[in-house]
């Protein structure tokens, strides 16, 4: 049925009701129906044009209405039953909660009932325990009283049997009621202000005391007195020292003090500063001596003295306190005297005196004592535990043997530390301050080393075993590095703080001399091909030339000796290659044993990153004199390259003959270089990536001089551009019996390379008379990274005449703005390139100078 929009807008101004969405939600999941009627988007104008679409349906409109009709009825009778239904409900539901209340108000008073009859219960069970309560109280008080009084009892009548027991010196029997009393007087310690109490207390304390003071003239009288010398330990003394062990500690310390230093008053005499016997040289005299009184200490007065005191541990104690203190005074009164065999021999043996004390004696009496700085202070032990290998290259194929012409015989290793203990530097500290001396030997010894390595190393390149093609690491290396491993074990048993940061320095000093003296001097110097092309040639390529038969005839023998790249030299290169490669990863092993070695708080003053620079630098210089041989043995044939009349070439053949030449000889030296660094097949792959970066520009700058070309002749030039590129994508692999594919980094470099290099031979194929534009887009398209100046030379091997050119040029100018600029960023980069060589070449000899 169609409406007009008036009659739609009258119909649609009925008001509906509108639900949220999460009722609307509601609402169908309780209520799910599919009558149009129930939807929420209902419409009531497309409802009813769905229900009379055309106009022969409106004779149905009666029909419809009553329907309708209907359905409004028993909707409307619904809402009817529905509504009884609720008023019903809800006179329920009224009733209901009338009932619950009643309940409420029943139950509620039976909890207060209940509660009533608790309270008097309680009241009923008070009453009960009153009369038992109180009984407890006058117990606990009464049982007090008796252990008070039986206690003054006992305090009264102990100090009264003490009394008479101190005058008669019967030690024996004062122990057990001086323990009493002892005890006694702490369960009185809150009662000393009731007058008697006091009194009692300062009774005990004089007592005490007197013990004190008769003890110790006892002990005097017996071992420093008239008879001294014929003195026995007898009972009485053994007795009074467990008497002087109830009173109060300082009787004891005072009473040990005295003993310990009348027993090491024998050694501060004999090894007095002005005894010869006293200096470092005679320090296992004074060791032996110690030895010898303990020994007989403990044979005489082991009985005597409570074993908790711990005597002859005190005694060592004493002994290493002063022993250090003397031997502090004696070092700086006559640390001129002291060389570095000295001090390593005092150490060495201090070192073992202090492990016989660890495995003696467990320590407690320095602990008891120090116990407090002890807990704010780090004690830096002057011995190491550790006794691994140092470095993980030397562990397995070196021996300390190796090299022992190298190191000076005091630098032995001493007794490693079994546990830890607080006799470790308790008197080889007082060397800390003279180990400078061991530094300046392991420098001076280094010195040495270096200036050996220096005079040796020419010899041992001379004789380089060719046969073997092997680059193997310079011996010396391996000496180098073994005497610092050596001297870092040394130190570690010295010292873990200053010292060896000293000793990291020196290891910097000389790891930055071995680099420049040993290693960079001898890297052979090449000078630039075009100017100092030597006449030698190696023989295995002449050799290889012949035997192919692949001299050209444009190319005599003469100028194929311009080659010059010997096994000789290709052994050295590598050779110190391998050696920098070497000394980088162990430099980095070193710097990492350092830091774990020294004490934590000196870990970031360690750092060799400088050194591993500039052995890494050696590496990249071995490279770049590898590519420069190689290079200047390709330049020949590149030279007659440029010298082939191209624009007379009237057909294409096979490859050219300096394509040949140059296969030849590349074939000849890449196994070589390849079987060299069979060790570091890194740098080989280095060397070709390099290589290919370097030869591939000059190979394309060699194609711009062949000018003018012909399209036979640019033909010929590209299928020897294709015979390169194709040998170049397998030089890694090259006389390989295995045909192993060349690292995807080296191809991509190649790649793209060589393919510049073919894009240029086809634009100088590609037409250009009255094809300007379509050939400036197909220059453009083909070698988008180009500039102005690559233009104009492709432009020129074309060999089109100037009008022609300077036509291209104008069409081409607009086309590619950043020409210029892209070629200025090029030149100022190698400008930065060169500027940056010079300057390490000037402090590379600096250095050496």
């Amino acid at each position: 049925m169609s409406t007009t929009n008036d009659e739609k807008i009258d119909v649609g101004k009925t008001e509906t009701l509108v639900y949220s969405v999460e009722v609307q939600k509601a609402i169908d999941e309780i209520l799910p129906s599919d009558d149009p009627l129930d939807k929420p988007d209902f419409d009531t104008i497309d409802y009813i044009n769905n229900l009379f679409p055309t106009e022969q349906s409106l004779t149905n409109i009666d029909d419809v209405i009553n329907s309708l009709e209907c359905k409004v009825d028993s909707i409307d009778n619904d809402i009817r039953s529905v509504i009884r239904g609720q008023i019903e409900v809800n006179k329920d539901g009224k009733a209901e909660l009338e009932e619950a209340q009643r309940y409420i108000k029943h139950l509620f008073s039976q909890i207060r009932e209940i509660k009533q009859k608790a309270e008097h219960s309680e009241e009923v069970v008070k009453e009960i325990t009153l009369d038992i309560k109180q009984l407890d109280y006058a117990k606990k008080n009464l049982t007090t009283s008796i252990t008070t009084l039986n206690n003054l009892h006992m305090l009264v009548s102990g100090i009264e049997s003490l009394r008479g027991l101190t005058t008669k010196r019967k030690y024996g029997e004062i122990v057990m009621p001086l323990q009493g009393v002892t005890d006694v007087m702490e369960h009185f310690k809150n009662y000393t202000d009731i007058p008697h109490i006091a009194q009692l207390s300062t009774e005990v304390k004089q007592l005490q005391k007197s013990l004190a003071t008769q003890i110790m003239a006892d002990f005097r009288e017996a071992f420093s007195g008239p008879n001294a010398k014929n003195f026995v330990p007898n009972r009485q003394m053994t007795e009074a020292c467990l008497v002087v062990s109830i009173l109060e500690p300082k009787v004891k310390d005072e009473l040990l003090e005295w003993f310990i230093d009348l027993q090491l008053s024998e050694y501060t005499h004999l090894f007095d500063s002005a005894e010869d016997v006293a200096w470092l040289d005679k320090l296992n005299q004074r060791y032996a001596w110690f030895k010898r009184q303990l020994l007989q200490c403990e044979e005489k007065f082991r009985a005597m003295f409570p074993p908790q005191w711990e005597l002859s541990e005190r005694i060592a104690v004493e002994f290493c306190k002063i022993t250090k203190n003397e031997l502090s005074k004696l070092m700086v009164k006559r640390k001129n005297e002291i060389d570095v065999k000295l001090l390593l021999f005092a150490i060495q043996k201090t070192v073992a005196f202090e492990n016989l004390m660890a495995k003696t004696f467990n320590g407690n009496t320095i602990v008891q004592k120090n116990e407090k700085s002890l807990n704010n202070i780090t004690k830096q032990p002057i011995i190491s535990t550790e006794t691994e290998e140092i470095f993980q290259p030397f562990s397995e194929d070196l021996h300390m043997s190796d090299v022992s012409e190298n190191m000076p015989s005091s630098m032995q290793k001493s007794e490693p530390k079994l546990n830890s203990s607080p006799f470790y530097g308790l008197i080889s500290d007082c060397f800390q301050p003279f180990l400078y001396i061991y530094i300046d030997s392991v420098d001076k010894n280094l010195s040495e080393l270096i200036e050996r390595f220096v005079s040796d190393n020419k010899i041992t390149l001379a004789k380089e075993n060719i046969d073997d093609q092997t680059a193997t690491v310079l011996p010396n290396c391996a000496d180098l590095f073994l005497f610092y491993k050596k001297s870092l074990v040394q130190c570690t048993e010295l010292s873990n703080h200053n010292p060896m940061l000293s000793l990291a320095a020196v290891f910097q000093k000389y790891l930055k001399e071995y680099a420049t003296k040993v290693l960079e001097v001898n890297l052979p110097k090449i000078s630039h091909p075009a100017t100092s092309l030597t006449t030698n040639v190696s023989n295995m390529t002449k050799d290889l030339i012949k035997d192919l038969q692949l001299l050209p005839s444009g190319m005599t023998e003469a100028s194929v000796k311009n080659i010059n790249c010997t096994p000789q030299e290709l052994a050295k290169i590598c050779c110190i290659l391998t050696t920098a490669d070497y000394c980088m990863e162990t430099t980095q092993q070193l710097e990492e044993k350092l830091k774990e070695k020294i004490d934590p708080s000196l870990v970031g003053k360690i750092s060799m990153t400088n050194e591993n620079d500039l052995f890494q630098n050696i590496i990249f210089m071995s490279i770049n004199l590898l590519v420069q041989h190689l290079e200047a043995d390709l330049e020949p044939p590149l030279n007659n390259m440029i010298k082939v009349p191209w624009q007379n070439i009237t057909s294409v053949g096979d490859q050219s003959e300096y394509v040949t030449i140059m296969t030849t000889h590349l074939k000849a030296v890449i196994p070589i270089v390849r079987t060299y660094l069979s060790t570091s097949r890194k740098y080989f792959t280095k060397f070709c990536i390099t290589f290919a970066n370097s030869f591939i520009p000059k190979f394309i700058q060699h194609l711009y001089k062949c000018k003018p070309l012909s399209n036979i002749g640019a033909e010929q030039l590209l299928l020897d551009t294709h015979s390169l590129k194709t040998i170049l994508l397998d030089l890694p692999s090259m006389n390989l019996d295995d045909n192993r594919k060349a690292p995807a980094s080296y191809t991509k470099v190649v790649v793209k390379g060589m393919t510049k290099a073919e894009m240029i031979l086809k634009l100088v194929m590609a037409p250009t008379i009255k094809h300007y534009t379509s050939f400036v887009d197909q220059y453009l398209k083909l070698l988008p990274e180009s500039d102005m100046t690559e233009f104009q030379k492709i432009l020129e091997m074309k060999g089109l005449k100037a009008a022609e050119r300077n036509e291209l040029l104008n069409i081409f100018r607009p086309r590619n703005p950043t020409g210029s600029f892209v070629t200025s960023t090029a030149a100022l980069s190698s400008l930065k390139q060169y500027t940056s060589l010079i300057k390490k070449n000037l402090i590379s000899n600096s250095s050496n100078n």
